[in-house]
């Protein structure tokens, strides 16, 4: 059910909340339990709707999952993986990207994998088949049905060579997921590493595999036979630690995140200082503050880690339309990433988008059609207004927006923020917020 959100603005947050961990690797530790043979368990893990569909996903292939939302406990035990329907793999997942980061477990437990004709609208064909891609260079059978996509591997999977032209997330996960248990070496190039990666390779090691990161960006899986199952305790989530410390910029407020780490936040704190923005750090957390007087226009660019995050920015942008002077961001992760600042202009915000690359370097949008640079001119005071959330990342900076403008805005599609944000409503309470529903 999709609620309309209200919320009045003006006011700065203050008080403390509390980050579990990462989206971004919880969901694919989840997966990586598949490969086990023994029971798993999972902790601090995020009470958001991703958690929910790969619960049920995970089911329905026979992993039996108990979950304490509460305590952010969760316990798998896979010694009865069985195949799935396909109508109900489609049904569960939704729009999720995650059934097919679950064809390598698969692989390996049953010998084949099916996932729903996921199609142009809901991931594109051209994510789809690059997994695809990934999944033949281990020896794996791709049949393209009516209902989904049938993946087999009669031979069994075995190590291989793999070079991304890209350090994509998505596909180093798929790599990882697929190589540990694939007969041989497997050697990734140009991997990404960000902190979930690493992340999830603790997890695998826990259950035994043996995995080596070099520091050029090169992943050497040795694959084994068997794997045990792991206790792990999930990184924090830094992109919601990030969207709380510019929510504490833009509301002129002091949010202390309980949870939040210093060493996989380093350059978005570099860049938080920069700006003008005050924070302490503690064994405890991190508290984000504004400093009382003018925040500093900047230039910055995204890119894979260590560069600046691709989900940092767009809550990073609202926050600099309260800078003084022009401000540069150049996205070079996500082409289309740029396009929720018309609705900030509609608040008052002043952002003109541009194809070319601004602010230092060109990248590989820089000969498209894609409107991915941006000028913000600051400092401008928001309005209320009312706005529908387009994803995730930008529902949630549309929230930061109206937290920070004069007046009442109305948000449609509230609902997609709890993909990511574990109870962002009682958060807003502690927070002094003043919101309501209808």
């Amino acid at each position: 059910m999709t609620h309309t959100f209200h919320v009045r603005g003006g006011r700065p947050l203050d008080g403390e909340i509390t980050v579990r961990g990462a989206k971004n690797l919880v969901s694919k530790a989840m997966v990586a339990s598949l490969l086990g043979e023994e029971p798993s368990v999972l902790r601090s893990v995020p009470d958001i709707r991703d958690v929910s569909i790969v619960s049920e996903l995970l089911r329905i292939h026979g992993v039996q999952v108990d979950r304490d939302a509460e305590t952010g406990t969760i316990r798998f035990d896979p010694s009865a993986v069985e195949r799935a329907h396909v109508v109900d793999i489609d049904a569960h997942a939704g729009s999720s990207r995650i059934p097919i980061l679950f064809c390598g477990p698969l692989l390996h437990r049953l010998g084949e994998a099916i996932i729903p004709d996921l199609g142009g609208c809901r991931i594109g064909d051209r994510p789809i088949n690059y997994h695809l891609d990934v999944l033949r260079k281990f020896g794996a059978h791709v049949d393209k049905r009516e209902l989904g996509i049938y993946i087999t591997a009669p031979e069994g999977l075995h190590g291989t060579r793999i070079h991304l032209e890209y350090p994509s997330v998505g596909a180093t996960e798929q790599v990882l997921l697929t190589a540990v248990r694939a007969k041989g070496v497997t050697e990734l190039t140009n991997a990404a590493v960000e902190p979930e990666i690493e992340d999830l390779i603790a997890v695998l090691q826990k259950m035994g595999a043996i995995i080596s990161l070099q520091t050029d960006r090169t992943i050497t899986i040795e694959g084994v036979d068997r794997l045990g199952g792991f206790d792990h305790v999930a990184i924090p989530d830094r992109i919601e630690a990030a969207s709380w410390a510019c929510a504490a910029l833009v509301t002129k407020g002091s949010v202390m995140v309980r949870g939040a780490q210093q060493k996989p936040m380093a350059t978005f704190l570099n860049v938080f200082r920069k700006v003008g923005g005050g924070m302490e750090i503690t064994e405890e957390g991190i508290r984000f503050f504004h400093p009382g007087t003018p925040l500093r226009s900047i230039a910055v660019e995204t890119d894979v880690h260590p560069g600046l995050m691709t989900d940092w920015q767009q809550p990073l942008v609202v926050a600099l339309t309260q800078a003084e002077g022009i401000s540069i961001v150049h996205e070079t992760v996500y082409e289309n990433r740029l396009g929720f600042t018309s609705a900030l202009n509609d608040m008052g915000a002043k952002i003109q988008v541009y194809r070319e690359c601004l602010g230092g370097s060109s990248c590989r949008f820089g000969r498209s059609n894609y409107n991915h640079s941006a000028v913000i001119s600051g400092a401008k005071a928001l309005h209320g207004a009312d706005i529908t959330v387009p994803d995730l990342r930008g529902g949630f900076s549309y929230l930061i927006a109206a937290l920070g403008a004069e007046g009442v805005s109305t948000i449609r599609g509230i609902d997609l923020i709890d993909r990511g944000y574990e109870s962002f409503r009682d958060k807003l309470t502690a927070l002094g917020a003043e919101y309501w529903e209808d």
